[in-house]
């Protein structure tokens, strides 16, 4: 069993041909897709492809933070109006901070992440988190939870050695690996050697960090499979295994019994 954690299969790179995206990514061993969302514009697409994939397809709620902008307060209250009113959403994301376009919005974008914080703890609900040019700031705001009940995933990590050990500090959550491991100049390799298998989940962020052999094209949730077999070659463990433990990070995270 695989499991892709991260993927937007609603977005509309898949609006040609999702069902045979669905039919490849099953016919890959990849048993169960979760997708995190981006803003309000993209919830609909979201559920209606969970909902016309039910068990396999699992949706999140939540604002992005390159979404933050002078109209955060309404995204906010739709993200809130879905967590009080529907149970469907198996955690809160992606949300975090993104500097690398843009600094503007800086101060809202913090104060969106940690409303939507406050928010998982409340629901009960684990968190996914972008976080890119951001890390000090991510863990800033992360570092007052540590002893909470507050669980996720550090979605897409790229990171050093040491700041790997950091996130480690925060008990209930996941480093999230993806095809920037399978990169030629990707300096992660090393990084996890110092992760434990037992922290570590797999995705693709379909459609984009497609792995090698496929860099450049668009990604889809069948490619996770050369994210396994790469993170099987560093940890020197058999695909099988790597595959079994991470599928189990994964449920155990999103709360979902096989």
């Amino acid at each position: 069993m695989l499991i892709d954690t991260h993927s937007h299969l609603f977005v509309e790179e898949f609006s040609e041909d999702l069902p045979q995206v669905i039919e490849r990514t099953r016919e890959a061993g990849v048993s169960y897709v979760f997708m995190p969302n981006i803003d309000s514009t993209t919830i609909d697409a979201m559920l209606s492809v969970c909902r016309d994939y039910p068990g396999f397809c699992y949706p999140m709620i939540g604002v992005h933070p390159t979404s933050v902008n002078e109209s955060y307060e309404e995204e906010l209250a739709i993200v809130h109006n879905y967590l009080s009113t529907s149970s469907e959403f198996v955690a809160i994301g992606e949300i975090g901070l993104d500097l690398y376009w843009d600094k503007t919005f800086l101060k809202e974008q913090l104060f969106v992440f940690e409303k939507q914080i406050e928010w998982a703890l409340e629901y009960k609900l684990p968190i996914v988190i972008h976080s890119r040019e951001a890390f000090e700031y991510i863990y800033k705001v992360m570092e007052p939870y540590k002893n909470t009940a507050l669980t996720g995933i550090f979605h897409s990590f790229t990171g050093t050695s040491e700041e790997a050990a950091k996130l480690l500090e925060f008990e209930g959550f996941m480093l999230g690996i993806n095809g920037v491991v399978t990169f030629k100049k990707s300096t992660l390799p090393q990084s996890l050697l110092t992760v434990p298998l037992e922290r570590i989940v797999l995705e693709t962020d379909s459609p984009y960090l497609a792995p090698v052999p496929n860099r450049g094209k668009r990604n889809e949730s069948t490619n996770l499979k050369h994210v396994l077999v790469k993170v099987a070659e560093i940890y020197q463990m058999s695909p099988e295994y790597v595959a079994k433990v991470t599928s189990e990070n994964a449920l155990k995270v999103f709360g979902i019994r096989k």
